[in-house]
């Protein structure tokens, strides 16, 4: 677990720092509003998982996980690989552009769950996807 959350809080921090991404989520930065919260209840490192999007859309959310090379597009969380998934058009397919606003899913949203690799082989993944979307 120590492994999951330390991966998680660089990444998210990584991303932070990004041009092209708008936001991330991610209750162990600071900024989050569920940052006390995740001090409190979870003070030795909160989780693997967190969302972000990226300028430009759903369409390059999209385009940014097709451009991964090892970290994986699957629907489950919390594995020991790091995974992503693009909500929108997988898990919430079904629903209109309203309704994924009203479930909130806004359509340019990733999900990362992050796994225990080496750090600079996720962020080396993250880092040519992004280039390329």
């Amino acid at each position: 677990m120590p492994r999951y959350c330390e991966n998680a809080l660089k990444v998210a921090q990584y991303l932070q720092k990004y041009p092209k991404v708008v936001w991330v989520n991610y209750c162990g930065l600071p900024d989050s509003q569920y940052y006390d919260l995740a001090q409190k209840y979870m003070p030795n490192g909160s989780c693997g998982v967190l969302s972000f999007s990226i300028k430009g859309g759903r369409e390059n959310s999209i385009q940014f996980m097709d451009n991964l090379k090892f970290i994986a597009i699957v629907t489950h969380v919390a594995d020991a690989c790091s995974c992503v998934l693009h909500p929108a058009s997988h898990t919430h397919r079904q629903l209109s552009e309203e309704q994924l606003i009203e479930a909130g899913v806004v359509p340019d949203l990733i999900r990362f769950s992050v796994g225990v690799e080496d750090f600079e082989d996720i962020i080396a993944d993250v880092e040519q996807a992004l280039a390329k979307a």
